[in-house]
Order: structure tokens, then sequence, then C-alpha cells
């Protein structure tokens, strides 16, 4: 791509953004995401080959109908409070569908389909944009009227969100779906206590960009997207693999790293606030991710030598025995 284009290409999607943010009018709150959605699309397919596109295409939809339904919520709200300020959101069925455009752009579920497919299709500096800069924009929107939304609803969405982060990324081998999943999972930890504290959220969001901007730079530096490709480069370059590894076990919350603090402060201001059983089911989902997190620790840094059969290099995976019996200590060691 050409430097001049794109310099502008990134100039009008930070533009976008910050038009976004700092806006208190619903008209420019949706021409920034218009901004930022046509900018991103051509970071998206850099590189030109059918999974681009695919990718680029599922996101365009994706992100166009939530813009549609934005805009349909602001002139709703018009009709019924007569303005566009963003502080008057007072009608449920525009707050409803307010609520259902932000989380389809943030991705989660059950509007979470495209998140892993788009990040799988594009090249890893692309999907490090989605997975963080992305998520600036319709977050700020939520901090903004969290206390005009529905709570319950959120909580719902908060819920299935962290499921689904939680399972999804179980069977996976590819780090971009990984990383995906993750970030679904960690979307849903943000919204749930928007509700309760919404400083604990930008305290999350931080952390979250941290650690994702980290990993993902990591394995540039590698050029590894599978599990497969991360285990090679253990032998190569152990000191980036490890880093990489303890970087996605504190990403599970694995204490006492640094992600495990802000899912502790979360699940102690739910509690503070008498939700004690949302608290204690985001806590056990938790473990689903800590799992799967373990598993791509486990299996990069303890593959077997590779064995020569028909002249094909094949990787054999084997699991201790006593890997189940490692679920209580990790049970015990998050909560």
């Amino acid at each position: 791509m050409n430097p001049l284009i794109f310099l502008l290409i990134l100039l009008t999607m930070f533009l976008g953004t910050m038009l976004v943010m700092m806006s208190s009018h619903w008209f420019l709150v949706w021409t920034g995401f218009e901004m930022n959605m046509l900018a991103i699309i051509p970071l998206l397919t850099k590189t030109h080959n059918p999974r681009t596109t695919e990718a680029a295409t599922k996101y365009f939809l994706t992100q166009a109908t939530a813009s549609m339904l934005l805009i349909l919520a602001t002139t709703i709200n018009l009709l019924y409070t007569g303005n566009w300020s963003i502080m008057k959101l007072n009608n449920p069925m525009a707050s409803a569908m307010m609520t259902m455009a932000l989380t389809m752009k943030l991705g989660l579920s059950p509007f979470h389909f495209w998140v892993p497919e788009v990040t799988q299709g594009i090249p890893l500096s692309s999907g490090l944009i989605l997975l963080t800069w992305q998520k600036l924009a319709p977050l700020s929107i939520l901090y903004t009227i969290s206390p005009l939304m529905d709570s319950y609803l959120l909580m719902i969405m908060a819920l299935l969100s962290i499921a689904v982060g939680g399972w999804g990324g179980l069977n996976q081998t590819q780090m971009r779906k990984i990383m995906a999943y993750s970030s679904i999972g960690h979307m849903g930890w943000m919204i749930a206590i928007l509700a309760y504290n919404p400083t604990m959220m930008l305290l999350n969001l931080y952390m979250y960009i941290l650690m994702t901007i980290t990993i993902f730079s990591l394995l540039m530096v590698n050029m590894t997207t599978t599990m497969t490709s991360l285990s090679y480069s253990w032998n190569k370059l152990p000191l980036t693999s490890m880093i990489i590894l303890i970087m996605m076990l504190s990403m599970g919350g694995l204490p006492p790293l640094t992600g495990f603090m802000p899912k502790w402060l979360i699940i102690q201001e739910m509690m503070k606030n008498n939700n004690i059983i949302m608290s204690t089911i985001m806590t056990l989902l938790a473990l689903l991710n800590l799992y799967f997190y373990t598993r791509i620790t486990y299996v990069t840094s303890l593959t077997t030598l590779p064995t020569m059969n028909n002249t094909k290099m094949i990787w054999q995976f084997k699991f201790s025995k006593q890997m189940p019996y490692m679920a209580p200590i990790i049970i015990i060691m998050t909560l």
C-alpha cells in the first residue's frame, strides 16, 4: 500500500474515533462511526486474496447493519424527545435498539459471530487494530449513556459473551481465532461492570489493550498464526515464546499475573452490590478461558520431538495424564 494513502487511512480512522468520543450529538456520533468503518476496510484487505475480501465483506455488512440500527434509534428518540443530545435517550425502544447497535459493533453475544471469522481472515496487524482500536468508539458511547440503558439487558449480553468467549476458544488451534474469542469474553467482563462502576470498565479496557498489543506484536515478530507454528518457535526463540504464553495466562486471569487484577476487582465490586449469583457464574465461566490458555501453554512448550513418517513432518501432541488433576488447583487459585 502507498505510504501516503496508508497515512490518510490511519488519519481518517483516528479522526472518526475521536469524533465519536468527543461528540454530544447523535448525528456526529453516527458520522464518526461511518468514517471509522470505511477507513478500516482497506486495512483489512492489505493482502489481496479471497479470505481478506470475505472478511472485509462480513465486517462491512455487520457494521452497516449496526449503523442502520443506530440511526434508526436516533430518529425514534428524536421524534420522542425533539433533540439530538446523547444524554436525552428517554424512549425505551430507542434505548434497546441503541444497545443492540453498539453491542453489534463491539461483537458482544449474540452478535458475536462476525468477530472470529473476520479476525481469522485478515493479517495480524489488521487484527490488532480490529480488536483494540475499534473497541474504543462503541465503549465510549456505552460509558457515556450507561445510566440511561437497560442494565438487565446488558447483564444478559455480558453473561452470554463471557460464556461464548470461553466455550468458543476451547477447540481452536488458530491464534487469531483464540484472540477473537478472548476479546468477546473480555468485552463481556467490561459490560458486566458497566452498570455498577464505569471507571472499573476503563481499567479493564486499559489492561486488555496492553495485553492484546503485546501478544499480537510478539506473534507478528514470530510470524506465528497457529499453535503448531508457535511450538516451532519455542526452539528458535524461547524467550519470546515464553513471554507470549505468560501474557496469555495473564489474559486468562491466572493469579498473581496482571490480568487477574481487573477480574478480581470486578467480582469484588459486584459482590458489594449484592450481585453474588452473577459474579459466581462469571468466575466459573472464567475457568473456561483459563483452561484453553493453559492448554496452549502446555501444548506449545511440552511437545514431543518431530518424527519422520513417509517424508512428512508430524508433530505429536501428548497431554499428560495428570492434567485432569490440575483443574481443582486452577479453581482454587482463581477463586
